[in-house]
């Protein structure tokens, strides 16, 4: 077995000059319209009954510099403008292959501000990095180190809601190789009274971010919707909201990068509970405390980390009944209310923890699927006839 270098995304905090940033705001502005325009080409070809694809387009880029009233793309560095053009094209192979919805017009106001760079529009040198069309190099924070000897691939410059700029650079990092096998192994019972429970009694308290600020935010959004539309009070005002969103969404995805590494590093296997998470967040009196515990997030990181080094995630299927299946005797029982925290069962006598439980029997039949297949079904009794467990399969190259 061969092993390939794993590619990273290192994304660090910068400070544009007044001309770089007006620079990458038009640039920014010329990604949105070029990615406009060819969605457009292609939706009017699609009602043709017809296909345009990366070729055709990138023809179209060139074909609409030339006129008078898109001659300003001609300003900017024509790579991002490229770039863009390809991600249209990943868009719609996402959508023809069904993984994806058709995609969407880009906005002024609610797309994500960004543009990626190739390695022609960029130059990295002794730790400067230079943008296409700008004579200074960026003032990057370098909050930690690239790997040595790392030459960017990719460049991709983004500005959030917050007013805060970014710039990621995608590196092959030899650090990351798989770790040494162990015979550990952990289930893991997602909540919201605590974040996680373990299979070997550990609860991890939910830090509630969201609550925390709350009262901060409440106030923040009742001054904007009193601010005139399109005035300059209402900007910085929504800007003031958006780096309260800002900080929330940072401390929460701290604690899951620290939270999802541990787990990694201490266990070979890994196996959670395939959440409907975009079906939970229904539930209107739910919902807040759902997403602000960020699930979807989290088994994120848990994959990717454990494809980087070596670990097998295991996702049981949702209707698996691991709150009211006895990890000792395995009866079921036939009624488990929300507000029940602990039970007894009626069979054995044994008391669980309704978490505790949960996270044992996830372990209990991840470990069947482990070493008997994916076809395994554990003894229960719901009906519909769903298979018992998927497991997530990483890829793995020869």
């Amino acid at each position: 077995m061969t092993t390939m270098c794993v590619k990273r995304a290192f994304k660090y905090r910068f400070r544009p000059t007044d001309a770089q940033a007006a620079e990458l705001s038009r640039t920014f502005g010329c990604v949105r319209k070029v990615y406009n325009l060819a969605l457009a080409a292609r939706t009017e070809a699609w009602a043709r009954q017809e296909r345009v694809n990366y070729n055709q387009t990138s023809a179209m880029l060139t074909a609409w510099k030339k006129t008078e009233e898109l001659a300003y793309l001609n300003e900017v560095s024509s790579v991002p403008l490229q770039q863009c053009l390809r991600h249209l094209q990943a868009a719609f192979t996402h959508f023809f292959g069904k993984q994806a919805k058709y995609p969407r017009f880009k906005s002024r106001k609610k797309s994500r501000r960004s543009a990626e760079y190739t390695t022609s529009g960029f130059r990295y040198r002794d730790g400067r990095l230079t943008l296409a069309k700008m004579a200074q190099p960026l003032d990057i924070v370098w909050s930690r180190p690239l790997p040595e000897g790392a030459q960017p691939s990719t460049v991709t410059v983004s500005q959030d809601a917050a007013g805060r700029w970014f710039v990621s650079l995608l590196c092959d990092d030899p650090a990351v190789q798989p770790l040494p096998a162990t015979d550990t192994a952990v289930g893991i019972d997602m909540g919201l009274n605590h974040l996680l429970t373990l299979s070997t009694g550990e609860k991890i308290t939910n830090p509630r971010h969201e609550r925390k600020d709350r009262t901060r935010l409440a106030k923040a959004q009742r001054e904007l919707s009193r601010k005139a539309k399109g005035s300059a009070n209402r900007d910085r005002a929504r800007r003031k909201v958006a780096r309260i969103h800002a900080r929330i969404a940072d401390r929460r995805r701290d604690v899951l990068h620290k939270l999802t590494t541990r787990l990694v590093r201490e266990n070979q296997t890994l196996v959670i509970e395939d959440l409907t998470v975009r079906t939970m967040v229904k539930n209107r009196n739910l919902a807040r405390a759902i997403s602000d515990a960020a699930w979807s997030q989290f088994r994120g990181m848990l994959e990717y980390k454990a494809a980087w080094y070596g670990r097998e995630v295991i996702a049981v299927d949702r209707f698996f009944p691991s709150s009211g299946l006895c990890s000792v005797c395995g009866t079921l029982r036939k009624q488990m209310p929300l507000g029940v925290r602990t039970w007894t069962c009626e069979s054995c006598g044994a008391t669980h923890d309704r978490d505790v439980n949960a996270a044992e029997n996830l372990l209990a039949v991840g470990l069947t699927v482990s070493a008997c297949g994916a076809g395994v079904r554990p003894q229960r009794r719901t009906p519909g006839g769903h298979s018992a467990v998927k497991q997530e399969t990483s890829r793995r190259k020869p």
